[in-house]
């Protein structure tokens, strides 16, 4: 059994305590369901003190723990903070001092956002590569410069210290978790209850999710990662200039300078290439692909799919099953 400890924090935002706690929680349910008591973890909400501490928006949140009374933990999550991290910093002396003796005695550390500068403040991210929020770049930057901060990076890892550069983020991150806590069988079945498809590698989408990000325009990163995180909503592209203080000939020509294509081209790709992974692996209907990537149409959907692609997205679902099978079939018996 390992030990799990998820840092509550005044101020922190509840969704990157909450995303964690859940899904490790459905997971330790799915392993007692299936009678693996063997695989059930110790998870706890840590704080400075047993009672109530109140997050941002308000909400109240019970620990389990206090700092003081772990000794030795297996695995952290640091939540990020609503604005101001350098305060909560200046705040939590104790806590960084806890994540220091934890992280020497061998305890992977996960910061959400801008919880790295609590990691990066306890010294554990000294010449390692580093993500935050692209709010708190430069002043993660100045604070910490013996940290190699990866601008154009979503997700870290490095030496056990992983690091998202939103909250979003943290879903992948913990799919992979899961699978190593757990097993795959169980981080499949999270994945199909936390989120909208069947994630088919773990480490390999927490490793090339953001391999495409290979400018420094932190605009047009934050455009890209808000395109990544809201693709399956309608997007009016007028609407996401004005959200990102520009105006639509603005955010196109940087768009196209720092990406050598356009946002409209950019999260079209998104949708599509997230529409090839629901044909592979679930049995939606076309029109339920198509809703579930963004498209209303599925008419429009599959006319894009197929000049994209060569093929329908029918035949692109027998293509790859049919490879899937005749893969799957090669595999010698145990």
């Amino acid at each position: 059994m390992k030990h799990i400890s998820i840092l509550v924090m005044p101020r922190a935002l509840g969704s990157s305590i909450t995303i964690p706690l859940e899904m490790l929680s459905a997971a330790n349910d799915i392993a007692n369901a299936r009678r693996e008591r063997d695989k059930v973890n110790q998870i706890e909400l840590v704080g400075h003190q047993h009672n109530q501490h109140q997050l941002s928006g308000g909400m109240q949140v019970h620990c389990h723990s206090t700092f003081a009374s772990i000794e030795r933990t297996d695995l952290i999550f640091i939540p990020s903070i609503w604005r101001k991290p350098g305060q909560a910093v200046r705040e939590s002396k104790e806590v960084v001092t806890w994540l220091r003796n934890q992280y020497r005695l061998g305890a992977t550390v996960c910061a959400v956002a801008n919880g790295a500068f609590l990691a990066a403040e306890a010294g554990i991210l000294d010449n390692k590569p580093a993500t935050t929020h692209w709010r708190y770049f430069h002043d993660f930057a100045v604070t910490y410069p013996n940290v190699k901060l990866q601008r154009k990076r979503f997700t870290t890892n490095a030496e056990r210290i992983y690091c998202t550069g939103s909250v979003n983020a943290i879903r992948d991150i913990m799919l992979h978790f899961i699978a190593e806590l757990y097993d795959t069988s169980i981080a499949n079945e999270i994945a199909q209850h936390f989120t909208h498809e069947l994630k088919p590698s773990f480490e390999s989408e927490l490793l090339s999710k953001d391999q495409h990000h290979t400018h420094h325009d932190e605009l047009i990163i934050a455009v890209q990662e808000w395109l990544l995180n809201h693709f399956q909503q309608e997007i009016v592209m007028a609407e996401v200039a004005n959200r990102f203080g520009l105006s639509v000939r603005s955010l196109n020509r940087r768009f196209k300078q720092a990406t050598n294509t356009t946002p409209i081209n950019y999260l079209q790709k998104l949708r599509l290439e997230h529409a090839k992974q629901l044909l592979k692996q679930s049995n939606l209907v076309i029109a339920e692909v198509a809703g579930t990537v963004g498209y209303q149409d599925t008419s429009y959907f599959s006319e894009l799919f197929k000049k994209t692609n060569s093929m329908t997205p029918n035949e692109y679902r027998q293509l790859v099953r049919n490879k899937l099978f005749l893969a799957e079939s090669k595999q010698p018996n145990p």
